[in-house]
């Protein structure tokens, strides 16, 4: 599967420097639907073009502040992975907590880029998450993971584990989910991919790979999944060019 999608990354490659307005076509509807598709995995009811709408800052009568609440600071967390993209920075927990904190800006501040104080529980996983005292023990682990042995594995592999092993530590009280997803496509970014989406409807999946990750530590299964959207990103933008 990666001998795939490397040589049609090679082929994406061998296309750059990309249509300027190509690209921001792409970005645009990239964006929208990661923004979409993450927010609709955690229970937010706007559809997409209602989520379009509140994207270019109109307000949609019916939805709660924090539904746009959700919408607006995911943009904004975009944002800011592709500033460090951009300025090629070093992977810090820093970040992590940065990007925390966009995602729950105005919706829970007290808790936003903190780590949790609390027992929490995924709902429907078997896997249960570390209690709050071994969290920072947990958190200097996948740094040390990252900076270590991460290195030498392919980047769609480092992008799904980095994922699966922050969002296993739940480190947060709320917003986990988006913040391992934003984290995973920054991973993917940083590595010259176009970034992917998870899928709504394919959220049964994805939660039964998390937790097979988790309970067994066999990622193959959402390793597969990550790999399939990889294709279906670079498709795209090949497809467009």
């Amino acid at each position: 599967m990666f001998e795939q999608i490397d040589l049609k990354k090679q082929q994406l490659d061998a296309k750059r420097p990309l249509p300027k307005y190509t690209v921001q076509s792409l970005r645009e509807k990239l964006f929208l639907e990661w923004t979409y598709n993450s927010n609709a995995i955690e229970g937010n009811t706007l559809t997409i073009n209602e989520t379009k709408v509140v994207l270019e800052g109109i307000t949609v009568g019916g939805k709660t502040m924090r539904e746009h609440l959700e919408v607006i600071n995911h943009r904004d967390a975009i944002s800011y992975v592709e500033g460090i993209v951009q300025k090629e920075e070093l992977f810090s927990e820093w970040q992590i907590k940065n990007l925390h904190r966009l995602v729950l800006k105005g919706i829970d501040d007290g808790y936003a880029g903190v780590y949790r104080d609390q027992q929490v529980f995924i709902s429907g996983a078997v896997h249960t998450p570390p209690p709050p005292f071994k969290i920072k023990e947990q958190m200097d682990a996948l740094m040390s993971w990252y900076d270590g042995e991460a290195q030498a594995l392919h980047p769609i592999v480092r992008s799904t584990m980095l994922h699966a092993i922050f969002v296993g530590n739940h480190p947060f009280i709320d917003g986990n989910g988006r913040t391992a997803r934003l984290l995973l496509n920054l991973e993917l970014l940083k590595s010259g991919y176009p970034p992917i989406i998870i899928r709504v409807e394919n959220r049964l999946a994805y939660y039964n790979a998390l937790d097979k990750a988790h309970t067994i530590e066999d990622y193959r299964d959402f390793v597969e999944l990550v790999a399939k959207e990889v294709v279906a990103s670079v498709d795209l933008y090949l497809g467009a060019i």
